[in-house]
């Protein structure tokens, strides 16, 4: 009776049940994300802006080694297997240790390790092989390969530059060019060595797949060589020269470690030559232990020009190093045109201050034009040197 009353008295179009309430959260699920997102964002600017890491973000390989115990035996089947290749001579490893370098990505810290021959060979460890024509008293080991050194008074700044009538380069006006970028790509290596006379300098870098192996070509034809140690640009890393770059962010002993594995990739070069490096360069600090470096191992040095800034004039003197800076990079603008007018300007210096350096890429349209320019230059009074025998003469004028 009672339910039946209660509907009668119920106004019409309503329940008589109560809806349950819904719970409903105080924002949205747009704004849910958004506040993630935020905090992602904050955390991401915290850690790029405190967190310390001297090494830039560059790739870092941690390396796990387990020396055995003394009393670990071998396996019967594993000292079988070892018993079988010492007697095959063609099996055997015969390298000697080398030594792994193991850097803490957070600290910057170094670490040696030596490990056995065989498993550095694998690791591709294994240093450049010795080029013909080198004297080896001039080679000295470190632990990425044989690096130059001054031995019995003899410099490799001297020993490997190319010969020149010095007698007669004193009279007259001299141009000396250097065509880098070389090793990097075999056919434009190939045609730099062929097509340019033996009085061009050619300067190679450090990343070829074998360098050794067309630096000897080049010296095979009478040209002398440089080796371009990549340096930190202003725009790094967005412009990077390539791995082993020296950098302001390194210490002198890392940068100096660095420089040895560049010096390590070919010898027979005369001394060394920027690849890019506006910011390295203009750095006295980290500048000045590379220039000693190199100096103390009686090298050359080669400043492209490219940097205004750069203290490498300065800094060379005080180690009475042979330095030249490029007056004009031929080929900055790539074209027959462009290149035929920095040549002019190059043959107008030199005539009239006795002396002038060019530098250029080893591009098809710059090997042409600096090939066919070179022809007319005996005609013009003008001698084309090698870039030590114009080093020497800036020196002694």
């Amino acid at each position: 009776m009672t339910e039946t009353a209660d509907e009668l008295s119920t106004p019409l179009g309503q329940q008589t049940e109560r809806q349950k309430r819904r719970f409903r959260l105080p924002f949205t699920a747009i704004q849910a994300l958004a506040v993630l997102f935020g905090l992602f964002l904050v955390a991401f600017l915290a850690i790029a802006l405190f967190t310390d890491n001297p090494l830039g973000g560059e790739p870092v390989v941690r390396v796990a080694l387990r020396k055995p115990a003394a009393d670990e035996k071998q396996p019967a089947a594993a000292s079988r297997h070892t018993e079988q290749a010492a007697k095959s001579a063609s099996h055997t490893p015969t390298a000697d240790n080398k030594t792994v370098t193991i850097i803490d990505g957070s600290s910057g810290k170094r670490q040696d390790v030596v490990i056995g021959g065989d498993v550095a060979d694998k690791a591709g460890a294994e240093p450049a092989p010795a080029m013909t024509g080198i004297d080896p008293r001039l080679l000295e080991k470190s632990r990425y390969g044989m690096i130059p050194v001054v031995a019995d008074g003899l410099k490799p700044f001297t020993v490997y530059a190319a010969d020149a009538d010095r007698t007669k380069a004193a009279k007259m006006p001299v141009v000396a060019i250097v065509v880098g970028g070389l090793g990097v790509g075999a056919a434009k290596t190939a045609d730099a060595i062929m097509k340019l006379p033996p009085a061009v300098t050619l300067a190679f870098t450090p990343y070829g797949a074998d360098p050794t192996k067309l630096a000897e070509r080049a010296r095979a034809q009478r040209h002398e060589i440089l080796l371009q140690v990549p340096m930190e640009p202003f725009d790094y890393p967005d412009n990077d020269p390539g791995p082993q770059t020296l950098l302001t962010t390194l210490t002198p002993e890392q940068n100096i470690d660095r420089l040895y594995w560049h010096l390590s990739r070919f010898q027979g070069y005369a001394g060394i030559a920027n690849f890019m490096g506006a910011r390295f360069t203009a750095t006295d600090t980290v500048m000045q232990p590379i220039i000693r470096e190199a100096a103390k191992r009686g090298l050359g040095y080669l400043d492209d020009g490219s940097s205004p800034r750069s203290a490498a004039l300065s800094l060379t003197a005080a180690q009475s190093m042979p330095f030249a800076k490029a007056d004009f990079i031929i080929d900055a603008v790539p074209t027959s045109a462009e290149i035929d007018r920095t040549l002019v300007k190059l043959e107008t210096l030199a005539k009239e201050r006795g002396l002038a350096v060019g530098v250029a890429s080893a591009l098809p349209v710059s090997i042409e034009r600096i090939a066919a320019w070179i022809k007319t230059l005996e005609a013009r009074g003008i001698m084309l040197v090698p870039l030590t025998t114009a080093m020497l003469k800036s020196k002694s004028g």
